[in-house]
């Protein structure tokens, strides 16, 4: 990726784009790749590193969404199990295991938890990242000796995903490039430029 040459570029090009995405992080390069692999004349401009705002601010995380299983949402725990799946299957070098460990404090939460995950196991299939299981309370504490002894029953570990945000932005510029997308970091958008009420274009100053 040069980004002189994708200045020249811009400026040397004469006809129309079909896609212009303002913005560099997650959601607009995840745009870029999809409309450039369809075909479409795409340009991206960002006005700082790429991923540098809300993206850069993420968990780091690739879960398949415990919280929605205890909400009950099954279908969506399925969607984010599966491109969970999809993400270590294409991204290896970007995604790692994580394990969790929730703690034990109430007689039930051994039964609550225990059964949720293996639930969450169950709907992982073959996706899965490794079985959860019961904990005793030495375990527990050998694992995470800051906790609370007191009242502590035991644990429940369990695995999801960890990822390098900035890296997968960077693969996914990359990935944008390959399908002949222009990509521009340091071109900072200032303004929209209209013909007939219908945006037309945009007015772009160069940070550099």
């Amino acid at each position: 990726m040069n980004r002189k040459q994708m200045v020249e570029n811009v400026e040397s090009y004469n006809g129309f784009w079909d896609v212009l995405i303002i913005g560099g992080g997650a959601t607009g390069l995840g745009a870029a790749v999809d409309a450039a692999s369809r075909g479409y004349k795409t340009l991206l401009l960002e006005q700082h590193d790429y991923s540098k705002g809300t993206s850069s601010r993420s968990t780091k995380l690739v879960h398949g969404g415990v919280r929605y299983l205890q909400q009950g949402n099954i279908s969506l725990v399925l969607e984010a199990l599966h491109e969970r799946g999809l993400l270590i299957q294409n991204a290896p070098h970007l995604v790692r295991n994580q394990s969790f460990i929730v703690p034990n404090y109430e007689w039930w939460d051994g039964p609550f938890y225990g059964v949720g995950m293996k639930v969450y196991d169950l709907l992982a299939g073959k996706l899965g990242l490794g079985p959860s299981k019961m904990l005793s309370k030495e375990e527990t504490l050998k694992k995470i000796p800051t906790l609370e002894p007191e009242g502590l029953h035991g644990g429940v570990i369990y695995y999801d995903g960890q990822f390098d945000d900035s890296r997968l932005a960077i693969n996914l510029v990359q990935t944008a490039v390959d399908y002949n997308a222009t990509m521009i970091n340091y071109m900072k958008v200032t303004g929209l430029v209209k013909a007939k009420d219908l945006v037309s274009g945009v007015k772009a100053k160069d940070m550099e």
